[in-house]
């Protein structure tokens, strides 16, 4: 855990190296170009010897699918709560993504044609669920939930077994509840390659979603072009702006949270209060006893930076150069703040507005960008589920109203027959 304030020297420098623009690192983007080569010659059989390389179960081709039977056995032992809880996010996410589904269009323009836009399901995506140190249930909700509600009819997933071969019947439970109509037992950027390349086993897709490691981050990216692609959402961040009225031990809370996700996530705090820093120093000590993911909490501690800022209007420049997945405002004027951000991923206004409440509840997705990537990304939502189609209709009409604009294109770049292919059908070339 690291402390800033205005007066510590190399105070300027280190704020300057919160403006990152992320970048692939070169040695993972070899492994993974190997792993793509591989899978692209071999299928299969490099799926697997992937899969045991890299510390996961030794599986044979017929276990790489997850059987109709282990998902009902992981449906029917699952306790009611656990259902209700997974039934409570599904309906809230879905709800959110209906709302934000894109519909067709039709207008006329001003020669009179037809145009509009048509907006289709994928017929078939790829969704990657990390499993490393947890079953991420929620990230099954938060991606498969939106495919579903967009109506893509094939919703593929990938997740890594554990070494018994298995995946979490509660993350198994809740990929068949939101969606997923395959699912199978395999990860890393060999499961992307998969994906993007297909194999005997797993199909192609169109497009993948889901959030990894900086494996399956890379690999999303060299495969970008063969196949869409979401975003490259990597590891958890946060960013806590918080004045003299905040509650020091949530900031604490807010902040361990995302650094519980382990190595890679970055927690922050931005205060113009030196008393909310102090106590939240002490407070983060005291709450870092209570995990039971000690391990995870310390490498991710490492990350962890509690700036003094000389002022409310330097704490706001800061976030926006850093471009935060979630910015958490824990102020007395909460929307005030938020007006003035500008690249946060997720934006979580006031006291009582924990992020993990989005991360598992609320109804936006809680893949986001990451990484910077806030400057230009927006997070994962239901309309990248859809296909747009530009759709044109000319009648002699319209197109005789349009000609001499066609035309006038077409001798200005030089292509005669654009002009042509327009005014033949109007007997006049």
């Amino acid at each position: 855990m690291r402390i800033l304030r205005p007066k510590d020297k190399g105070y300027v420098a280190a704020l300057a190296c919160l403006q990152r623009h992320s970048s692939p690192d070169p040695g993972v983007s070899k492994t993974v170009a190997e792993i793509l080569a591989k899978i692209a010659a071999k299928g299969d059989a490099a799926l697997l010897e992937f899969t045991k390389k890299f510390g996961g179960p030794a599986l044979k081709p017929f276990e790489i699918s997850v059987t109709p039977a282990e998902i009902a056995e992981a449906c029917n032992g699952l306790p009611k709560d656990t259902w209700k809880a997974i039934d409570a996010a599904r309906a809230n996410v879905r709800a959110f993504a209906k709302r934000s589904l894109r519909k067709s269009w039709f207008m006329k323009n001003r020669q009179g044609a037809i145009t509009g836009e048509r907006f289709d399901p994928f017929r078939r995506v790829g969704i990657y669920i990390p499993g490393g140190t947890a079953p991420l249930v929620s990230t099954a909700v938060m991606t498969c939930t939106l495919a579903e509600a967009a109506g893509v009819p094939e919703i593929v997933a990938v997740t890594p077994a554990g070494p018994d071969g298995k995946v979490h019947p509660a993350l198994l439970a809740a990929l068949s509840r939101c969606g997923a109509t395959e699912i199978y037992r395999v990860g890393g950027a060999q499961a992307v390659a998969a994906l993007a390349l297909g194999t005997k086993i797993i199909r192609p897709v169109q497009k993948i979603f889901g959030p990894g490691n900086a494996y399956v981050v890379e690999a999303k990216r060299q495969v970008f072009g063969k196949v869409a692609i979401d975003l490259l959402p990597g590891p958890s961040e946060v960013l806590v702006i918080a004045d003299k009225t905040a509650n020091a031990d949530w900031i604490a809370a807010d902040l361990l949270a995302q650094a519980e996700h382990g190595h890679g996530s970055q927690a922050i705090l931005l205060t113009d209060s030196e008393k909310i820093l102090a106590a939240t120093v002490k407070s983060i000590e005291r709450q870092t006893k209570l995990s039971k993911r000690p391990a995870e909490l310390a490498k991710a501690l490492k990350n962890t930076l509690l700036v003094l800022a000389e002022n409310m209007n330097a704490v706001i420049r800061i976030a926006n150069s850093y471009a935060s997945e979630h910015v958490s405002i824990a102020t007395e004027a909460p929307g005030e703040i938020a007006m003035q951000l500008q690249s946060s991923g997720a934006i979580f206004l006031g006291a009582m507005s924990p992020v993990a409440a989005g991360d598992f509840l609320a109804g936006p997705s809680h893949e986001l960008p990451t990484g910077g990537a806030g400057h230009s990304f927006a997070g994962l939502t239901a309309d990248q589920f859809q296909r747009r189609t530009s759709v044109v209709m000319f009648d002699k009409k319209s197109l005789s109203a349009s000609l001499p604009f066609i035309e006038k294109f077409s001798e200005i770049e030089g292509l005669d027959a654009h002009g042509r292919s327009a005014a033949i059908r109007l007997g006049k070339k």
